[in-house]
Protein backbone atom coordinates (compact mmCIF):
# COMPACT_ATOMS: atom_id res chain seq x y z
CA UNK A 1 0.00 0.00 0.00
CA UNK A 2 0.80 3.70 -0.45
CA UNK A 3 2.30 5.88 1.82
CA UNK A 4 1.03 9.43 2.65
CA UNK A 5 3.53 12.84 4.26
CA UNK A 6 1.04 14.98 5.74
CA UNK A 7 3.73 18.65 6.35
CA UNK A 8 1.71 20.46 9.21
CA UNK A 9 2.75 24.82 8.35
CA UNK A 10 1.91 27.60 11.00
CA UNK A 11 0.42 30.04 8.75
CA UNK A 12 -0.36 33.50 10.27
CA UNK A 13 -3.67 34.91 8.91
CA UNK A 14 -1.92 37.85 6.92
CA UNK A 15 0.33 35.46 5.11
CA UNK A 16 -2.26 32.98 4.19
CA UNK A 17 -2.73 34.09 1.03
CA UNK A 18 1.08 34.68 -0.22
CA UNK A 19 1.35 30.60 0.94
CA UNK A 20 -1.67 29.40 -1.16
CA UNK A 21 -0.50 32.07 -4.22
CA UNK A 22 3.01 30.24 -3.99
CA UNK A 23 1.49 27.13 -4.02
CA UNK A 24 -0.45 27.88 -6.82
CA UNK A 25 2.70 28.88 -8.84
CA UNK A 26 4.04 25.60 -8.48
CA UNK A 27 0.84 23.62 -9.61
CA UNK A 28 2.11 20.76 -11.56
CA UNK A 29 5.90 20.50 -10.28
CA UNK A 30 5.06 17.61 -8.16
CA UNK A 31 2.54 15.67 -10.28
CA UNK A 32 5.12 14.05 -12.45
CA UNK A 33 7.32 12.80 -10.12
CA UNK A 34 8.07 8.98 -10.03
CA UNK A 35 5.77 7.20 -7.42
CA UNK A 36 3.68 10.50 -6.53
CA UNK A 37 -0.20 9.30 -6.20
CA UNK A 38 -1.97 12.71 -4.45
CA UNK A 39 -1.58 16.18 -3.13
CA UNK A 40 -3.87 18.66 -0.81
CA UNK A 41 -3.34 21.72 0.30
CA UNK A 42 -5.58 21.95 3.19
CA UNK A 43 -6.98 25.37 4.76
CA UNK A 44 -8.11 25.50 8.08
CA UNK A 45 -11.47 26.67 8.94
CA UNK A 46 -11.60 27.15 12.56
CA UNK A 47 -9.15 27.05 15.54
CA UNK A 48 -5.85 26.33 14.08
CA UNK A 49 -3.61 28.34 12.03
CA UNK A 50 -1.90 24.87 10.76
CA UNK A 51 -1.92 24.16 7.05
CA UNK A 52 -1.72 20.14 5.91
CA UNK A 53 0.21 19.88 2.91
CA UNK A 54 -0.94 15.98 2.14
CA UNK A 55 0.49 14.15 -0.02
CA UNK A 56 0.81 10.15 -1.21
CA UNK A 57 3.51 8.41 -2.87
CA UNK A 58 3.88 4.73 -3.82
CA UNK A 59 6.92 3.82 -1.37
CA UNK A 60 8.96 5.70 0.88
CA UNK A 61 11.65 5.50 -1.72
CA UNK A 62 9.74 7.82 -4.42
CA UNK A 63 8.57 10.37 -1.54
CA UNK A 64 12.56 10.37 -0.13
CA UNK A 65 13.47 10.30 -4.37
CA UNK A 66 11.62 13.41 -5.10
CA UNK A 67 12.68 15.40 -1.38
CA UNK A 68 16.21 15.09 -2.31
CA UNK A 69 15.54 15.85 -6.38
CA UNK A 70 12.47 18.02 -7.70
CA UNK A 71 11.32 18.93 -3.84
CA UNK A 72 14.76 20.84 -3.53
CA UNK A 73 14.97 22.59 -7.05
CA UNK A 74 11.39 23.06 -6.70
CA UNK A 75 12.15 25.35 -2.99
CA UNK A 76 14.83 26.96 -4.27
CA UNK A 77 13.54 29.53 -6.71
CA UNK A 78 14.40 32.98 -6.17
CA UNK A 79 12.49 36.12 -6.20
CA UNK A 80 12.63 39.51 -7.39
CA UNK A 81 16.47 39.94 -8.18
CA UNK A 82 17.55 36.55 -7.43
CA UNK A 83 16.42 36.92 -3.61
CA UNK A 84 14.32 34.24 -2.14
CA UNK A 85 11.15 35.19 -0.85
CA UNK A 86 10.32 35.31 3.18
CA UNK A 87 8.95 32.41 3.93
CA UNK A 88 5.10 32.44 4.51
CA UNK A 89 4.83 29.72 7.17
CA UNK A 90 6.87 29.85 10.57
CA UNK A 91 7.21 25.77 11.34
CA UNK A 92 6.92 22.69 9.67
CA UNK A 93 6.52 19.31 11.20
CA UNK A 94 6.18 15.97 8.61
CA UNK A 95 3.68 13.41 9.88
CA UNK A 96 4.17 10.23 7.97
CA UNK A 97 1.72 7.41 7.68
CA UNK A 98 1.19 4.30 6.28
CA UNK A 99 -2.27 3.61 4.21
CA UNK A 100 -3.74 0.41 5.71
CA UNK A 101 -7.12 0.75 4.18
CA UNK A 102 -8.94 2.90 1.99
CA UNK A 103 -12.46 3.38 0.48
CA UNK A 104 -14.10 4.82 -3.05
CA UNK A 105 -17.20 6.10 -3.80
CA UNK A 106 -19.12 3.21 -5.32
Amino acid sequence: MSIVKINVLTVPAEQREVLEQRFAARAGAVEGSDGFEWFELLRPLEGTDQYLVYTRWRSEEDFQAWMSGSMQAAHQGGGEGGERPKPAASGSTLWSFEVVQQASPK
